[in-house]
C-alpha cells in the first residue's frame, strides 16, 4: 500500500518539491512529479537545471522520447504509465494513478485554498485507509 507524506503550509512548493525531487533520486528512486499546469512544469523543470546547485537531477516531461530511461519526470498531464517509485504531487486533486506507488509525498502551500484543497485530500486518502504522516512547515 502506498504511504502517503503531507507537508502541509509550505513556504515554496516548488522549492520543497526540487529539494525532494533531489533527495529522491540520490537514493536511487524513480520520481514523478505531478504539477497542476504547463506553467509550473516548465518553472520546475528550470528550477531542478539550478536546485540542489551542487548536483545534477536529469528530467524530462512525458512527452520525451526519453521519458523512459530519465529518472525523473515532471509534467503536468494526469497520467503516468511509466515505471517510478515516488510521487510528488502539486495538485489540488488526488492523482487516480497515486497508488502504483510506494510513496506519494502531498506539498500543501500556505494559501487557504490550497490548504483547503490539501484537507480534502487528507480526507480521501484516510477514507480509504492509507497511513498517512503529517508535517507543518511553517508554524508561523
Amino acid at each position: 500500500m502506498t504511504e502517503i507524506n503531507f507537508y502541509t503550509a509550505v513556504a515554496n512548493p516548488l522549492v520543497a518539491a526540487a529539494r525532494l525531487t533531489g533527495k529522491a533520486f540520490a537514493q536511487g528512486r524513480r520520481v514523478r512529479v505531478l504539477t497542476p499546469d504547463a506553467e509550473t512544469t516548465l518553472l520546475l523543470d528550470k528550477m531542478l537545471w539550478e536546485l540542489p546547485p551542487e548536483s545534477f537531477v536529469p528530467h524530462v516531461t512525458l512527452a520525451s522520447p526519453h521519458a523512459g530511461a530519465t529518472p525523473v519526470i515532471v509534467d503536468h498531464a494526469p497520467t503516468h504509465d511509466g515505471v517510478a517509485d515516488v510521487l510528488i504531487n502539486l495538485g489540488v486533486e488526488p492523482p487516480s494513478f497515486f497508488a502504483r506507488f510506494e510513496r506519494l509525498f502531498e506539498i500543501v502551500g500556505q494559501d487557504d485554498v490550497i490548504s483547503e484543497a490539501g484537507r480534502e485530500r487528507w480526507k480521501f486518502y484516510k477514507a480509504r485507509g492509507y497511513n498517512m504522516t503529517h508535517t507543518v512547515m511553517n508554524r508561523s
